[in-house]
């Protein structure tokens, strides 16, 4: 059985940092396409950042230069380090995998078979 379970979330001013975590169980997350997705209340879920198998990232132009996606293979763990936090960075933040390699469409929720819980981040001005 595949979990995807994050934590790391938190109430931080603006500017601030917060680094979520993804831990995987029943699943190798170096083996498949992973990525950070958000939600906002009334807003569609988006693509915040992805993760190839070889380590080729693809970030949404609204994050670009402020968060990292990485990977912790040992302890199978994804990783989002966030940087110079802005109140519009507010919302549920899910990881994902997908059950392939596969890049293409990695914006799309529809192309991942597996998603966390999702973990509340809230930025304040």
């Amino acid at each position: 059985q595949v979990q995807l379970v994050e934590s790391g979330g938190g109430s931080v001013q603006a500017g601030g940092s917060l680094r979520l975590s993804c831990a995987a169980s029943g699943y190798t997350v170096s083996s498949h396409y992973m990525a950070w997705f958000r939600q906002a209340p009334g807003k569609e879920r988006e693509g915040v950042v992805g993760l190839d198998t070889y380590g080729a990232t693809r970030y949404a132009d609204t994050v670009k230069g402020r968060f990292t996606i990485s990977m912790d293979n040992a302890k199978n763990t994804l990783y989002l380090q966030m940087n110079s936090l802005k109140p519009e960075d507010t919302a549920m933040y899910y990881c994902a995998g997908r059950g392939s390699s596969r890049v293409a469409l990695w914006w799309s929720p529809a192309v991942y078979s597996y998603w966390g819980q999702g973990t509340q981040v809230t930025v304040s001005s």
